[in-house]
């Protein structure tokens, strides 16, 4: 079909995802720019900035299962509101973290159980709206994405939203440390998490179902639901099937996803939330220091993103199903982390060296994850889908909060010991070998397409 007959509406939609997600990684990142400072100013060790961070990953985690069915439940459009709703709320809270610890350790008191320090109270519970609410991007793009996209194009959609984790962690960098430097930290906690209710005035404007759109013509629509081997999704106010977590879990393909994101997942959080404070451990980068390296770091992984959403298209053009070109990328993919490998030997010359190699490993992992999330929407209906992409939400949540509480450990204990260089090398080992292994075993739990269609 001609492009400009089908129309284009779509990629709206899929700018609107973009967006979101780089609101989502701002509101995120904004702690980890700031960790060196706030660890000083309240004396939090290694292990205190590792348990505030795996607050947020763990109430991700268990939000994430809950957030597909939500989701799937009240439709793309209002849960899309009510997330970026409390995830902005649970931003701008980390500006009151200590009135929050307070609060939270009165209650602790009341209930006669143990307080832990205000500052790390306050921080971990604002951490832990955060996340309530950042749980639900994910399952609701995927999810939007599969109403709005064939097959063919999905997973270069989701690298496309996809990348504006990138573009989040970009542009945090050149913010953040710039607002916290002119009007103080809790600014930069207000500012940033104030931004995602704009772009919520601009979600209720242009979002429809596709059945219920009236910007998209019929053409366009018909396009979108050309490879369907089921119904399409239904028009709101018609019922729509329910799938419960246990049965979803008698699938292959959903412990796939799953054990797929519990490998990966807890590597990019450990680049988000520990690169500030490794190139302030090594090399004394800090404040505005960090603002140029980071920039280019996170600059890279927009290739992986884009370019990894692009790559099964190659093999699929020659031939290979949805699946088949997504798994054959993904493998090509896994081997590219590996120069993480090299971050500590070479490191010596220049901070330039982890900076750019650690790079390449997280722009792998966004190419990876642009193409982990699509095989959700390859072989499961519509539907289903959030339901699906929460349950894998959840199992990398908790490989994230694994992950991080691990970090915490070596460092504190290597640091002790004068030598947190292994520490950072046990660490970044892990993460240049986590998807070899991860690929391994979805390929050896679904070795060949199958679509489920009996849901």
């Amino acid at each position: 079909m001609n492009q400009q007959v089908i129309g284009k509406y779509r990629w709206t939609i899929c700018a609107l995802l973009f967006f979101a997600t780089t609101i989502n990684y701002l509101d995120r990142q904004v702690l980890s720019l700031l960790a060196t400072d706030l660890s000083k100013e309240f004396g939090w060790s290694n292990t205190d900035y590792a348990n505030i961070t795996a607050a947020f990953q763990f109430v991700y985690a268990f939000s994430m299962l809950f957030a597909g069915r939500v989701i799937d439940k009240l439709g793309t459009k209002r849960a899309f509101v009510l997330a970026i709703t409390i995830w902005s709320l649970g931003a701008i809270m980390h500006a009151f973290a200590i009135g929050v610890g307070e609060g939270v350790n009165g209650i602790l008191t009341s209930l006669g159980m143990t307080v832990v320090p205000v500052s790390i109270a306050g921080f971990m519970m604002s951490r832990a709206v955060l996340a309530l609410g950042e749980a639900g991007n994910f399952p609701a793009a995927i999810k939007a994405t599969a109403e709005y996209f064939p097959k063919k194009e999905r997973s270069f959609a989701t690298g496309i939203f996809n990348s504006g984790a990138n573009v989040g962690a970009i542009l945090a960098p050149l913010t953040v440390p710039v607002i916290a430097a002119a009007w103080g930290w809790q600014m930069a906690f207000i500012i940033i998490g104030a931004i995602g209710f704009f772009w919520m005035v601009l979600w209720m404007v242009f979002y429809e179902t596709p059945a219920a759109q009236k910007r998209m013509g019929k053409a366009e629509l018909d396009y979108i639901n050309s490879d369907c081997a089921v119904a399409p999704e239904p028009v709101p106010g018609v019922a729509k099937p329910k799938t419960s977590w246990f049965k979803l879990l008698g699938y292959r393909q959903t412990w796939a996803f799953a054990l797929g994101k519990f490998m990966t997942d807890g590597v990019w959080w450990f680049f988000l939330f520990w690169l500030p404070k490794y190139l302030a451990a090594t090399y004394g980068l800090k404040g505005t220091d960090i603002i140029v390296p980071l920039a280019v770091l996170y600059s890279m992984t927009m290739v992986g993103s884009i370019g990894g959403g692009w790559f099964p298209t190659y093999f699929i053009n020659r031939g290979d199903n949805p699946y088949d070109g997504r798994m054959k990328a993904m493998l090509c993919i896994a081997f590219i982390p590996l120069v993480v490998l090299l971050a500590q030997p070479f490191g010596y010359i220049s901070f330039w060296v982890p900076v750019i190699l650690i790079g390449i490993g997280a722009s792998a992992h966004q190419a990876w994850s642009a193409n982990i999330f699509t095989t959700v929407s390859d072989m499961f209906p519509k539907h289903s889908v959030g339901s699906v992409v929460g349950i894998g939400g959840m199992f990398g949540g908790m490989g994230g909060v694994l992950l991080t509480k691990l970090g915490g450990w070596l460092f504190d204990y290597y640091g002790g010991m004068g030598q947190i260089s292994t520490g950072y090398m046990i660490m970044f080992s892990i993460c240049a070998l986590a998807y070899l292994a991860a690929w391994t075993m979805m390929k050896t739990l679904v070795p060949r397409y199958r679509e489920i269609t009996d849901l």
